[in-house]
């Protein structure tokens, strides 16, 4: 055989992924259809308004076939700069925003610009796993940080983990896999601690229109020396349903975009242009529908703790955004768990140890609720009640 990148060869292979694979051979009557509660992302399209700007620029813009500006459609990043000052009541200008193939690769950008082989990076536990993955890719060390009982990192436990090796430390909030979201003092302290040691901070707000609390989370977009410290994520998948076109952002200094450039440049030269397009339009135009699937998500969050408090044993953690953070009853593994409940309950869920360092994770597992309607919660919650696993 060739020779495979040993960094490569050595990353774990993509949980989601893996998951599915347990689907195979197992059977689901029309009476009990399989309850998928594994993954984020929308399964259904953009509304129409959104696909029909959408297709008039595939049949009527040239522009939409081509390539674009690397760093994004100014249109779209004027739109997210306005729209970012406004929530954030600070400046953010189109020089500070830069729009990617979706989060993950804002993610793997932003480290891009920050670390190499042999560096350093802190990222919560339970982590994001394609986070995690990334650097295992780039020869990064991950180093894990212990989130408190109520699933929040803590900057002090940070700052004990810096070495002259670390470049960054990584936030998501609401969180995923957990669904925690981080006390605005929580984040101001990682913010004065990164910016205190000469760190970057990465929060990647993915979540963030899904935050069950009203106006901005934090005011770090406010605080001295922004541009240098903070490093914003964004993604336009959950928000719009744009999960098939691939569009999401980093918000940060324009010295970091230059760098930035670089490496879109590299990977992939522009993002989807009728993605852009859609984006652009739905912060533009349809404020009052998201407020609706804002309401919608956080009904479903409501509808999952308390259907889980009828489930006998088992506990809700933590439950934010489009997640839930489970502790089970069982004397087993949660990832020998996870593959039993695809076969003796329908059900298809993650277990915790994907999202955490080696023979960690074992008691938890993740669920993703936000393609559940209540009656699909609730079918749900009936399952675990009545599963036991075997021997």
């Amino acid at each position: 055989m060739t020779p495979v990148n040993p960094a490569l060869a050595a990353t774990f292979a993509p949980p989601v992924m893996e998951a599915r694979r347990w689907l195979a051979g197992a059977s689901f009557p029309p009476e009990r259809p399989l309850i998928n509660v594994s993954q984020a992302a929308p399964v259904d399209p953009p509304p129409e308004v959104l696909r029909r700007v959408m297709a008039d620029a595939a049949l009527n813009r040239a522009e939409a076939h081509l390539y674009g500006p690397v760093l994004g459609n100014a249109d779209l990043r004027a739109t997210l700069a306005a729209s970012w000052s406004r929530f954030y009541d600070a400046p953010v200008s189109p020089d500070h925003v830069a729009i990617t193939q979706g989060c993950n690769q804002a993610f793997c950008a932003a480290i891009a610009t920050l670390a190499g082989a042999g560096d350093e990076v802190i990222i919560p536990v339970p982590w994001y796993f394609n986070h995690k993955m990334w650097l295992d890719m780039q020869g990064i060390r991950t180093v894990p940080l212990s989130c408190g009982p109520d699933m929040v990192p803590r900057a002090e436990d940070a700052a004990a983990l810096i070495t002259d090796k670390t470049r960054a430390i990584v936030l998501v909030s609401p969180n995923n896999p957990t669904g925690a979201e981080y006390p605005a003092a929580t984040l101001s302290a990682f913010y004065e601690l990164a910016r205190a040691r000469g760190l970057a901070l990465i929060v990647d707000e993915t979540y963030r229109d899904f935050d069950s609390r009203e106006g901005a989370p934090h005011d770090l977009r406010a605080r001295p020396e922004a541009d240098e410290v903070l490093i914003q994520l964004y993604s336009f998948s959950k928000v719009f349903r744009l999960t098939g076109h691939r569009v999401g952002a980093i918000l940060t200094g324009p010295a970091r975009l230059a760098e930035v450039e670089k490496f879109l440049d590299t990977v992939a030269i522009s993002t989807s242009q009728i993605g852009q397009i859609g984006a652009e339009y739905g912060l533009r135009e349809m404020g009052d529908w998201l407020a609706g699937e804002r309401a919608e998500i956080l009904s479903r969050r409501a509808d999952m703790i308390a259907a889980m408090e009828g489930v006998p044993g088992w506990q809700v953690v933590s439950a934010g955004a489009y997640f839930a953070w489970v502790a089970h009853p069982f004397d087993m593994p949660s990832d020998q768990l996870a593959q039993q409940l695809v076969q003796q309950a329908g059900i298809l869920m993650l277990p915790g140890t994907m999202f955490m360092p080696d023979g960690q994770g074992q008691g938890h597992l993740r669920i993703a609720y936000a393609n559940a309607d209540a009656q699909g919660i609730a079918a749900m919650a009936a399952r675990l009640a009545g599963f036991r696993p075997k021997p």
